[in-house]
């Protein structure tokens, strides 16, 4: 990497710890068994148990921080947002489907908010696992190689007055980005840079506006049967 796209390693800060994207690795866990069995990929345990795996293997290899460079745990960094995008896309798609053709499982309009608002809520965990990921190369190499040109503009890098020396994103910034996104359809604080950020923050808002048009579409059409 050149020097114009690295910023200088002093009064670096210290990594990212790894507790809070775990603990929103888990809530990601859960949501299958929350949800009816049709909305899970396989088995309610299937993708929950590949990640949980992946999360054990990736806590032993570099616990505590996140600042552990290496190829291999790079690919289990990224096998675990896979894993956890299949599971949100299956469920979304499964969800679409069942609106749009009439699934009995759809005909309660409690069950159908509950089923909508978890599903809703396992995209938005999925794009902030994808952005936290993949956002200048990751975790590691914001710590380790800050780009001066970074795949997303947040508030505090736009205007360094307004944050600590060496701030950088962690995975709350970006959990939020991904919710502001699937609410406003369209960026709020946080400014895409990179072309194909650009795509995927489109790509989550038109999914976000496809589950909740469709959820609460239906969902009033049931209230007003009763």
């Amino acid at each position: 990497m050149s020097d114009d796209d690295t910023a200088p390693p002093a009064d670096r800060p210290r990594a990212e710890q790894r507790w809070t994207a775990s603990a929103f690795v888990l809530a990601a866990m859960a949501v299958p068994f929350l949800l009816p069995a049709r909305y899970s990929a396989g088995t309610d345990w299937l993708l929950p148990a590949v990640e949980g795996a992946v999360l054990l293997t990736l806590i032993i290899v570099d616990p505590g921080r996140i600042d552990r460079p290496g190829r291999w745990v790079r690919a289990l960094s990224i096998a675990l947002v896979i894993a956890i995008a299949a599971s949100a896309a299956w469920g979304s798609g499964r969800l679409v489907w069942d609106l749009l053709h009439g699934n009995p499982q759809t005909t309660n309009a409690d069950e159908l908010l509950i089923s909508g608002a978890l599903v809703w809520s396992q995209t938005v965990l999925a794009f902030g696992f994808l952005y936290w990921e993949l956002d200048s190369g990751g975790p590691v190499n914001r710590h380790l190689h800050p780009r001066r040109h970074p795949d997303l503009a947040f508030p505090q890098q736009l205007d360094p007055d307004i944050a600590p020396p060496g701030w950088r994103p962690v995975f709350v910034d970006h959990l939020y980005l991904a919710l502001t996104n699937a609410t406003a359809f369209s960026p709020t604080d946080v400014m895409p840079l990179a072309r194909w950020m650009k795509l995927a923050m489109a790509v989550q808002s038109m999914l976000s506006i496809v589950i909740l048009s469709l959820v609460v579409a239906n969902a009033v059409n049931l209230l007003g049967q009763t």
